[in-house]
């Protein structure tokens, strides 16, 4: 779950992570929260704090992952860094990673979890896109790209995207919308998996996170769907197995617009406010 200053928990994020606990309790595993609070100046302890105290008044508990109360455990990213600029040393040594020179705004909002894209996708859900339109590639190497790990000990100070495959079909099966299919180049070009100003984007940090956590299952919205194809890049990268994933379908409003943090009238918080109670708010 990600913390975030534009709003907080609202039902559509409560009833995926409801997903995640009933699939979880039923397959007999555990369950683990990760507070994906990556970006520094995005990420405050107040709005992770409302958002597990939600969590925890609805009645859900999990295994593993940041306890209530503000003591977050050990799934925090801000906490993990490390380990994310290992998984980047590994990529930039076998020639998946070059540095990019474009502007910070084409890569801005890399850092948290993606923003809709234009592109449409599953049931009228737009897919989800953390570079905008598909990258061009300004900036693409030719040739092997192995050299570049001599001249970078480090990702700070650089924007660096991960080069795909063109013409590589991504495909895997969804728990729930079943067989998935994506082409690299057609679908999506060229992604970014670090700012310059120091913060991994999405993509390199939940799939570091899920591989060192030992994730069987990934459970999250289905405006993802087309960042797990990404991401089995970056699996396929360091030959490491996937995990088996569920997109859920989106909550939306009267409207039928998809719910967002700016939604308060929905927000967990407003409705206990209310004085509803967790029967009712996940009965909606």
């Amino acid at each position: 779950m990600a913390p975030s200053p534009t709003g907080l928990l609202h039902v559509g994020h409560a009833r995926t992570f409801r997903t995640a606990y009933t699939r979880t309790r039923d397959a007999g595993g555990v369950l683990v929260l990760r507070n994906e609070d990556l970006d520094p100046q995005r990420s405050k302890a107040e709005f992770a704090n409302a958002m597990l105290e939600d969590l925890y008044w609805l009645g859900f508990r999990w295994q593993e992952g940041p306890d209530v109360g503000g003591t977050f455990g050990p799934y925090s990213q801000s906490e993990r860094r490390d380990q994310y600029i290992h998984v980047w040393k590994e990529l930039l040594a076998r020639g998946f990673l070059y540095p990019c020179r474009c502007s910070r705004r084409e890569l801005s909002g890399i850092a948290q979890a993606p923003h809709e894209s234009a592109e449409p996708g599953l049931d009228g859900v737009r897919w989800e896109g953390d570079e905008g339109p598909m990258y061009p590639g300004t900036c693409r190497p030719k040739g092997d790209m192995r050299a570049l790990a001599q001249r970078y000990a480090s990702p700070v100070g650089v924007n660096w995207r991960f080069r795909v495959p063109d013409g590589k079909a991504v495909a895997f099966e969804d728990g729930h919308f079943g067989p998935q299919r994506f082409v690299a180049g057609e679908h999506f070009g060229d992604f970014p998996v670090w700012r310059r100003d120091g913060v991994p984007a999405y993509q390199l940090a939940v799939v570091a996170d899920d591989h060192a956590m030992q994730i069987t299952e990934v459970v999250r919205g289905a405006d993802l769907l087309l960042s797990t194809a990404r991401q089995i890049l970056i699996y396929e990268a360091l030959d490491w197995p996937t995990p088996q994933w569920y997109h859920c379908p989106l909550v939306r409003d009267d409207r039928g617009e998809r719910l967002a943090k700016r939604h308060a009238a929905l927000a967990v918080r407003t409705l206990r406010e209310q004085g509803k109670t967790p029967e009712e708010v996940l009965g909606r």
